[in-house]
């Protein structure tokens, strides 16, 4: 049997602001494009999009940095004010040094700068802003899931995915920090490799390997592409969201 996946980058999507419906925003891009979803179709969307609409901005001005978010500026070459908000959004400062600290955000992601972002974002030179990741992405998934099952029947898997480097590796690839409808990391441990020797330790994480294929799409710089839908891709359905995919504290050699 031939396997195939086919990735649709879907340009149209306008420039987003806090309140703009995505579910919408999408179906009139795919209607000017003569383009249908279909069951089992992954959507999957650059979190910039989704923290946009949901206002997740933090105006530099309106921060008073601590005495540590002071502290931090000065060793890692930052302003002060980014400091406290990378604070604010963080459990636990893992590793800095000038131009870069790693963290163990919020939500769980061990990430650099806690995902705070200031490309491909306006933003007013007398009050700039900070974009930060969405206060619930797996909550965010699960609902632009339901508005688009909602508006047209169709019964599609959600990924909200962003960018980030890794220690061992260069460059940066697309990860998912949010998914909804499918299971995003398959434990196959106990079946079978070609040879019959059942599987001991292999679980695939599906949902990480579909965010870097679409983010490969998306581009990172000004593509203005932040959707891609995804078909073909045969998922496990689940209502867990994306939690499986972050290890475990004591698991973590990073740490």
């Amino acid at each position: 049997m031939v396997k195939s996946l086919v990735l649709h980058a879907v340009p149209g999507i306008p420039m987003v602001e806090p309140g703009d419906d995505i579910a919408e925003l999408i179906l009139d891009a795919l209607a000017a494009l003569g383009l249908t979803l279909q069951d089992g179709d992954v959507l999957v969307l650059a979190q910039k999009i989704v923290s946009k609409a949901e206002g997740r901005y933090a105006y530099l001005n309106e921060i008073e940095p601590s005495a540590e978010a002071r502290e931090l500026a000065e060793r890692c070459e930052k302003d002060p004010r980014h400091m406290q908000v990378l604070l604010n959004e963080s459990r636990e400062v893992i590793r800095r040094r000038p131009g870069v600290v790693i963290v163990e955000h919020v939500l769980g992601y061990v990430h650099a700068n806690a995902g705070i972002d200031r490309s491909n974002i306006s933003s007013d030179d007398q009050n700039p802003r900070l974009l930060l990741l969405p206060e619930n992405p797996d909550r965010s998934a699960a609902s632009l899931r339901s508005a688009v099952l909602e508006r047209t029947g169709v019964n599609v898997n959600v990924l909200i995915n962003d960018s980030a480097g890794r220690a061992w590796r260069n460059g940066t690839l697309g990860f998912a920090i949010g998914t909804a409808g499918f299971e995003a990391v398959e434990n196959r441990i106990g079946e079978q490799d070609l040879y019959g020797r059942p599987l001991e330790i292999t679980e695939v994480a599906v949902a990480d390997e579909l965010a870097a294929a679409a983010s490969f799409m998306m581009g990172q710089g000004d593509e203005a592409l932040p959707l891609v839908i995804i078909r073909g891709a045969k998922l496990r359905e689940s209502t867990a969201g994306s939690a499986a995919l972050i290890r475990d504290r004591e698991k973590d050699m990073f740490r």
